[in-house]
């Protein structure tokens, strides 16, 4: 008899065809959960479970011990940037001082609220940011602010022209 557990996460030892990553190890079935969520966070147990042909509670069972694991970290809802005045995004790279507290300056960089995605990055500049403002005055005072924390020696910034796409994946 195959134990009902086999595939989840936390079930030690490899199986072919599953991925193991830190968290553990996450089945076929888990992947199609995680993919159905990502296109929409807000489909019901009933949806899911139909989509992966399981019962609606052992989905609930299963998306639960996903997000125990720390494997989906949570839901969001995708907002039109221009709809609630956003109408200006840029990407901002930092080039970091030789006296840089990693520390210090993520915290201050977590602080100003027109920066939507903070990425750390390899190459000449040490974070990459996503900065959503109303207007092009707002991204100049977003800019300075940025270059005024302790450990950013400047900033480089691309203006984005149109959103082809975004969060391709949901």
């Amino acid at each position: 008899m195959i134990s009902p557990d086999r595939g989840r996460i936390g079930v030690p030892g490899p199986r072919p065809g599953l991925h193991e990553d830190r968290r553990g190890v996450i089945d076929a079935v888990d992947e199609q959960l995680i993919s159905l969520l990502r296109a929409n966070g807000r489909a019901s147990y009933a949806e899911l479970a139909r989509q992966v042909g399981l019962s609606a509670p052992s989905v609930h069972e299963r998306v639960g011990k996903l997000e125990a694991a720390g494997v989906i970290t949570g839901y969001r809802a995708v907002v039109d940037p221009a709809a609630v005045g956003l109408g200006v995004t840029a990407l901002v790279g930092v080039i970091e001082s030789d006296q840089v507290d990693d520390t210090g300056l993520e915290e201050a960089l977590a602080e100003l609220p027109s920066v939507e995605d903070c990425w750390r990055v390899a190459g000449s500049e040490g974070y990459v940011l996503k900065v959503r403002v109303p207007d092009i005055r707002a991204l100049e005072d977003t800019i300075s602010a940025l270059n005024r924390i302790r450990g950013v020696a400047r900033t480089r910034t691309t203006v984005v022209l149109s959103t082809k796409w975004e969060g391709r994946r949901g």
